[in-house]
């Protein structure tokens, strides 16, 4: 029988520590916040040093990853679990005091519970959430085709007009920046669209003229939002990773204590 390193850390990570953690957070308080730091910085030295320790050494000649993204989809599942609960206790307290906007947590907690019970009913008589084996939907794909995505839809609906008052407000040509934006968005919508052919229906012989500068414009278009979109894009993704790394480090040495819910001076 050989001996896996990473299954040994996994353990002692993710059952052993949490429970020695619960037990003696009962009889000293002041561990409940330096436990999880504790554990959060284990959780979050692993994975770096998975990238330069051999991969038969932690768990086997595929390494470690694998068995972190199996018990991370465990740990989500837990998560959604504890999501459920605080809806639960957020809205029931909500109705219970009868605070403002209380009749949307019934309507919230009655859709939960009549989806969640097709989810449940589908997994307990084998049927599944998508279709029977006679091709009729199951409860749950009904719900999801008749009650979510119309609402969805309807949603994202509402929001196209939200988007149309924003960018009324952001192409105004107040300064450089907002001319060339508002320019940049002019081609692209019009290059997005045929819109030279349109145009040209009541002239028969404008219409291969139409038509190359359609595609003069598509082609335009193009360039647009690969080369100063892309630039942009890059930009941002690499501020949004810069972030991402900087708020990992600060959770790893236990400097950021946001995720523990405490408040100040705790």
């Amino acid at each position: 029988m050989s001996f896996n390193l990473g299954q040994v850390v996994l353990v002692l990570l993710f059952a052993i520590i949490p429970i020695i953690g619960i037990v003696l957070g009962l009889n000293s308080p002041g561990l409940r916040s330096r436990i999880p730091i504790w554990v959060a910085v284990f959780a979050g030295f692993i994975p770096i040093l998975a990238m330069y320790i051999p991969k038969s050494f932690l768990s086997g000649p595929e390494g470690m990853s694998p068995r972190m993204d199996q018990w991370l989809i465990i740990l989500a599942g837990f998560a959604l679990l504890l999501g459920i609960v605080n809806v639960l206790q957020n809205n029931f307290r909500k109705i219970a005091r009868r605070e403002s906007g209380w009749f949307f947590s019934v309507v919230l907690l009655t859709g939960l519970f009549i989806t969640g019970g097709a989810g449940i009913w589908g997994w307990i008589t084998k049927e599944g959430i998508g279709f029977r084996h006679d091709g009729s939907s199951t409860a749950f794909k009904y719900l999801t085709d008749w009650f979510f995505q119309p609402l969805q839809s309807t949603i994202f609906a509402l929001l196209a007009f939200f988007m149309a008052s924003a960018a009324f407000r952001a192409f105004r040509a107040r300064n450089i920046e907002a001319t060339i934006l508002l320019i940049a968005a002019g081609l692209v919508m019009v290059g997005r669209v045929p819109i030279l052919e349109f145009l040209a229906v009541p002239f028969p012989s404008l219409h291969p003229a139409a038509a190359a500068g359609s595609q003069s414009l598509g082609k335009l278009t193009e360039w647009i939002m690969d080369v100063p979109n892309g630039a942009a894009q890059s930009g941002i993704i690499i501020g949004a990773a810069l972030g991402a790394a900087s708020m990992a480090i600060r959770v790893i040495l236990g400097i950021e204590k946001g995720y523990l819910g405490l408040g100040k001076g705790e």
